[in-house]
């Protein structure tokens, strides 16, 4: 088959017949600027609860007003189009306030992941060219020594800055935040929303050319990468992640928002899309899963977007039956692979659908679901979202593959972005051109299946060669999830001088099973459901495994740990 027939089989769009009803094939996208979505929800639901953050509530109108101050305060220091305000702050107001009002003035938001050291801070900032950063207080030192000069000022802000009167009290009493001298660079946002005028008129926004967010990405695999996502970029995911629940009319749901705004998976599937949905989103400044089970429960929560550890340790907390979660409905699993295993326990837990899904920083993130209402097919990363081409290509050249067939995962779609900030041969090697349409190659190695359901075989750099065969470690950690005293697990190829490599698994056991269990057993458990190939050779046992902030597992960090082992010895 031709790359050319291969084309009009994706083209058909065969997953368009498993489409949960009402689901259209295409959306209608505005070339509207992002920040048009607040607007709207102000405009049509001014007084309905926009975030509840610890006892702290600010409806839309109040959203609107402050992020049209912070607006104001960018256009008098002369920050407009063209112009970066980066953010290193958690879940809060302020977030919310600053992401909206940079857009509002015309410049492009970049967030920061608040775990960065220094160097990366130094790296993202050097990078963008930001002029001002919004900044959280608790994180001082490492920000003053990782900020570049070219930073013009800083706005300190605390979570107390936000909080009901004696919890902003209490607070300060147990977090002790820093002292900040306020001088000609370093300033306090509270005060400056509060002396600034609301903008006046917004600057022009070409919606499918003007950068809305710079999101950095890589830091899993090596130095950050900026991705430039436009506002019609953002604007498109928000409204085909819409399309994909069918929530119904605006203004009921109630939003578990856990996962990291700075992280593009939360800042669209979360905080935009529950500003067009006009949601209540609970804000959550760090993961708690007590806190969440609190919330859920307090607030009738129905709408949860997670990564699979946060699902994880909900169903493994020892007071979990203590909490009534049934008001979730709609639960939704990304960054990273589900366990089978852990979807179905969670769906026996609470009653709701929880559903995995696949996306990345590069497309704005959402590109497959699986149904909401249809077959969740298992293992499954599930269909393309409307408007969305996804299809298989050669790992190594500008060539599509008959469905079926194992390649490189491709989309192509509004929500892909315009390309990665000052880095041409990364642009060169992360899009190519065939059967007129520009394709963003994911670095994931997939296959589709008949019925238009996709399946992430692994990483393409995960790929474990062991005696001429290619292992995934998808595969077997699927597998090691099945153990009933498996919590956490990661497999990764370590060298090997017979057979190039090997596969080992490191695994976290769940607290009931510690001591009672050995690392052979699990071993010979292993090599029973997956053969004589598949198993892993070696396993050890971990307190606890190295995630990104949104609970990836760091498979890049255990194989650097490995080496240096090697290595030493």
């Amino acid at each position: 088959m031709s790359s050319e027939e291969a084309f009009n089989a994706y083209a058909s769009r065969p997953w368009l017949k498993n489409y949960d009803e009402g689901v259209p094939p295409d959306v209608e996208i505005p070339e509207k600027p992002l920040y048009w979505i607040l607007e709207e929800t102000a405009r049509n639901y001014p007084n309905r609860i926009a975030l509840y953050f610890y006892g702290y509530k600010m409806t839309y109108r109040e959203l609107l007003e402050k992020a049209e101050r912070f607006a104001g305060y960018l256009r008098s220091k002369g920050i407009g189009p063209g112009d970066v305000v980066a953010l290193f702050l958690p879940n809060s107001p302020q977030f919310a306030i600053a992401y909206y009002g940079t857009l509002m003035a015309g410049a492009t938001v970049s967030p920061m992941n608040v775990l960065y050291g220094p160097a990366l801070i130094r790296h993202q900032l050097e990078d963008n060219k930001a002029k001002i950063l919004v900044a959280i207080d608790i994180f001082k030192e490492k920000i003053l020594a990782g900020v570049p000069d070219s930073v013009e000022e800083i706005l300190w802000t605390g979570i107390q800055d936000f909080l009901p009167g004696i919890k902003s009290f209490l607070y300060k009493l147990k977090a002790k935040p820093p002292k900040i001298e306020e001088d000609s660079r370093n300033k306090f946002f509270k005060k400056v929303l509060a002396s600034s005028e609301r903008i006046k008129e917004k600057p022009h926004i070409n919606p499918k050319e003007d950068i809305a967010a710079l999101m950095y990405t890589g830091g899993t695999t090596g130095v950050p990468k900026g991705a430039e996502l436009t506002h019609y970029n953002l604007l498109a995911n928000v409204i085909q992640i819409d399309a994909w629940y069918k929530r119904g009319q605006k203004g009921v749901d109630v939003f578990v928002g856990a996962l990291p705004w700075f992280h593009i998976y939360g800042q669209s599937a979360v905080l935009n899309n529950g500003v067009y949905k006009a949601a209540t989103i609970i804000v959550f400044a760090r993961w708690d899963v007590e806190e969440v089970m609190k919330a859920i429960q307090k607030h009738k929560a129905n709408v949860f977007h997670g990564v699979p550890l946060m699902y994880i340790a909900i169903i493994n907390h020892p007071k979990v039956n203590k909490f009534n979660l049934k008001s979730l409905e709609v639960c939704i699993s990304g960054a990273a692979p589900l366990p089978v295993a852990i979807r179905e326990k969670f769906e026996k837990l609470t009653g709701a659908k929880l559903r995995e899904g696949f996306g990345l920083t590069e497309t704005s993130p959402v590109t497959h679901v699986n149904p909401i209402l249809g077959e969740a097919r298992s293992g499954s990363i599930g269909l393309p979202v409307p408007s969305t081409l996804a299809a298989i290509a050669k790992v190594e050249e500008p060539e599509l593959l008959p469905p079926g067939e194992v390649g490189e995962l491709v989309i192509s779609g509004p929500q892909v972005m315009k390309q990665y900030h000052n880095m041409p041969e990364e642009n060169k090697a992360v899009f190519f051109e065939c059967c007129g349409r520009r394709w963003l190659r994911t670095g994931d190695i997939a296959k589709m299946d008949q019925d238009g359901f996709f399946y992430i075989v692994d990483r393409k750099k995960d790929i474990i060669k062991y005696k001429g065969y290619s292992l995934y470690p998808r595969e077997i950690e699927e597998v090691l999830y099945k153990h009933e005293c498996v919590k956490e697990a990661a497999v990764i190829g370590i060298p090997h001088p017979e057979y190039f490599e090997v596969p080992k698994a490191f695994i976290v056991l769940k607290d009931e099973c510690k001591g009672k269990v050995t690392e052979d057993q699990i071993k010979e458990w292993a090599k029973k459901q997956l053969g004589e190939v598949k198993y892993p050779r070696i396993i050890e046992f971990r307190d606890d495994l190295p995630k990104t902030a949104v609970g990836k597992i760091l498979r890049r960090v255990l194989k650097e740990e490995e080496m240096k082992k090697q290595q030493g010895a």
